[in-house]
């Protein structure tokens, strides 16, 4: 099938990595191999335009991209509204994956605090309980707390590791009343010499090779077999070890892993299912615990999940801090409206073990608070009380007063994103369907009220932004924009907000 561009015809969508790849214009030249999520981050099989057209498959996509036309099998569904982008995109939530709820409302309303920077591998009952110390003491809220990659006695086996956790239930006690709600990370996989390995083997629920043998797949901590999640007895298995967890008093789960790429292709499973239709299920699986958080996913918008970018570097480059707003508008037009922009700071650990040779950017920390203090979620990991001056510190504090201050109305619009299905975080052509804004993706509408357009250019003091026709308040001043680019001193610590006036 090919579908030729209309006039000033824009497209978005696919995979939310691909934020600084957006929009897809008439002039575009590429071909995108989708057919299976090749990204550590959310994907849909979804393009939407702002002529109001959709593009959608169940599966992945595979397009082509060339002199004003889309190339694509003629299995895939093309639709039309007759609106423009928030048209195509309600017609394509309605249809294929309208919201089924939101995750627990504390996972916006609060501060998540995640361990990995702080302990990366070495989680244990004494750090963790220091960090949670540390956080009250530095004049900062308790929240959520993560207890990453390293807690449990082995991948698979989900009980706290005796050595490193004498007393888990009372390690849980504690951080509850010292306020926190209390998360921990799993994973699909098994440890290939545990007992639990053995376990699952013997009752026949991990992904096999064509061979008949358990499947060991390669992934960031080495190798592990996998759990299949297309078998009804794998979720009952792994449920059974987190329902345990959750009778203990954790509240709910980090879901790590689950990424497409650690499949194959001839994996033989229960359902004979695809590897993103095992990432699929994955993400599914959590929607039962409301406290929860994925990072990679298949066809899971409109899911009640946290769905947080991919890990990022500690840089201002497209790996970095200049791709958070890119990838979180996108992340909204395909259906993930529950997003977090990683770990404040970046959440590349590497990056941080590496700061006695290159440095910590103070800067960039500050700037990423910015920019994360006005999206759905807020997440640290690196301590800024411990990492940053006494100065820069408190420029995280004026970020964090400044999400206070704008709370209650970003809960009312994550409540009525659970019904009406619309993003929190909105591109301006969303919003300004008749001014030629498509381009604009370093900047963004939260809801349909504010315009907020975060500086994310190393030693900046502001930046120029577009104003849309209408009239806005900010910091005193009523403008009245014809639709125009001006240009904004920033506060630092405080991201550059204009309210929409009538």
């Amino acid at each position: 099938m090919k579908i030729k561009f209309q006039g000033n015809e824009f497209w978005y969508g696919t995979c939310v990595k691909y934020g600084m790849r957006m929009p897809i214009g008439p002039d575009t030249e590429t071909e995108l191999d989708l057919t299976s999520n090749p990204t550590p981050n959310q994907e849909m099989p979804l393009l939407v335009s702002t002529k109001g057209r959709c593009l959608w498959s169940e599966e992945g996509f595979h397009i082509r991209i060339r002199s004003g036309v889309i190339e694509v099998p003629d299995s895939y569904q093309l639709e039309e509204t007759g609106g423009g982008l928030r048209e195509a995109y309600l017609h394509a939530m309605q249809k294929h994956f309208p919201f089924r709820g939101m995750p627990a409302e504390n996972l916006f309303g609060r501060i998540i605090y995640n361990t990995w920077i702080e302990l990366t591998y070495h989680q244990n009952e004494e750090d963790i309980l220091a960090y949670a110390g540390r956080i009250l003491e530095s004049r900062m809220s308790p929240g959520v707390l993560m207890i990453d990659d390293g807690w449990a006695e082995c991948y698979g086996d989900w009980r706290f590791h005796s050595g490193k956790f004498p007393h888990p239930e009372q390690m849980i006690e504690k951080l509850h009343g010292m306020g926190y709600q209390v998360m921990v990370w799993v994973c699909p996989y098994v440890s290939p010499d545990s007992l639990k390995y053995r376990e699952a083997r013997d009752q026949g629920i991990l992904i096999r090779t064509p061979e008949g043998e358990p499947y060991i797949a390669k992934w960031w901590n080495g190798y592990s077999a996998v759990l299949d999640f297309s078998n009804p007895k794998a979720v009952q298995w792994l449920k059974c070890q987190l329902d345990a967890l959750t009778d203990m008093g954790v509240d709910g789960f980090k879901f790590d892993a689950g990424d497409s790429m650690y499949y194959r292709d001839d994996n033989v499973t229960f359902g004979r299912v695809t590897p993103d239709e095992q990432s699929r299920l994955w993400a599914e699986f959590g929607e039962q615990y409301p406290y929860n958080e994925y990072r990679a996913s298949f066809r899971a918008g409109g899911y009640a999940l946290l769905q947080r970018l991919c890990d990022k570097d500690h840089s201002w480059g497209e790996n970095g801090i200049a791709s958070l707003v890119p990838d979180t508008l996108l992340q909204g037009i395909t259906g993930h409206a529950y997003g977090c922009p990683d770990m404040i700071g970046g959440g590349e650990y590497l990056n941080f073990q590496n700061m006695e040779k290159a440095g910590l950017d103070e800067e960039l920390f500050v700037r990423h608070c910015e920019i994360a203090c006005l999206m759905p979620a807020m997440q640290f990991s690196a301590a800024p009380f411990r990492i940053l001056s006494r100065e820069n510190f408190a420029y995280i504090l004026k970020s964090i007063e400044v999400r206070k201050k704008f709370l209650p109305y970003i809960m009312e619009e994550i409540r009525k994103t659970s019904v009406t299905g619309e993003p929190l975080i909105r591109y301006l052509a969303y919003e300004f369907p008749e001014e030629h804004v498509e381009n604009v993706t370093d900047q963004f509408m939260l809801g349909g009220k504010y315009l907020v357009a975060p500086v994310y250019e190393k030693g900046k003091t502001g930046r120029s932004l577009y104003l849309p026709k209408g009239k806005w308040y900010d910091r005193g001043r009523v403008w009245t924009s014809q639709g125009e680019t001006i240009y904004c001193e920033s506060e630092r610590g405080i991201p550059i907000v204009f309210e929409r006036i009538g």
